[in-house]
């Protein structure tokens, strides 16, 4: 299994979880999601962030649902 793509250092976004190497926090890419904009435009006002790692994140948020569900 691939290392989680989120970080959380109290340096970097006063410890909000953000993606690895980056000072994108998770929650943006929730929040564009829930409002309703594509994957792309997100990748795009965040280049920082690749596709690799949002689909990444994506899957550990499915694991972590799934696994709560199944509880």
């Amino acid at each position: 299994m691939k290392p989680s793509v989120i970080t959380v250092d109290p340096e970097i976004m006063s410890g909000a979880p953000c993606f690895a190497r980056t000072r994108v926090p998770v929650q943006s890419l929730f929040d564009y999601l829930d409002g309703g904009h594509p994957l792309a435009d997100f990748l795009e006002d965040f280049p920082t962030v690749t596709a690799e790692q949002a689909h990444q994140l994506l899957a550990e948020a499915k694991a972590h649902a799934m696994a709560v569900a199944e509880k």
